[in-house]
């Protein structure tokens, strides 16, 4: 089945949110899913289109300081393993460098082996910033030259 990137538009932070189960599972993403983000950065929040809907999304922006910075990236269910995820991260990398980006950068939690793994085959470095978001509230951070 023919899959698209393109940029996403607000409708489609609705169906995602609609099918948030299916790209999120257990955990519960909704709040992070701002409107403002497609709103404000529209060509560098993605999303993956088939026949069948949105396969995958990747929500993120360009700083001032140049980082291309990536809020956001989940694949559906029935995408996963795919390479679907590797090839939104490198749409987004076009895009951002295009706006001027010279890095990227994400961040994850400590526990979530699956996104560290991930970006590690991205290339992205990766390493533990204590009270990144907030006290005793460690985080991931991976960053990558572009």
């Amino acid at each position: 089945m023919p899959l698209e990137i393109g940029p996403a538009d607000v409708h489609d932070l609705h169906q995602v949110l609609e099918d948030h189960g299916r790209y999120w599972g257990e955990r519960d993403l909704r709040a992070l899913h701002q409107p403002v983000l497609v709103r404000e950065f529209g060509a560098t929040c993605l999303v993956a289109r088939a026949e069948d809907g949105i396969r995958g999304y990747l929500l993120g922006f360009v700083t001032p300081e140049h980082t291309g910075y990536v809020h956001l990236i989940a694949t559906r269910d029935d995408s996963r393993g795919t390479g679907l995820g590797r090839r939104l991260h490198m749409h987004f990398a076009e895009v951002a460098r295009g706006q001027g980006a010279v890095r990227l950068k994400a961040i994850t939690s400590v526990t979530n082996e699956g996104s560290i793994a991930f970006h590690r085959t991205l290339g992205f470095d990766a390493n533990v910033v204590e009270d990144y978001d907030g006290p005793g509230r460690p985080m991931v951070v991976f960053t990558r030259s572009l």
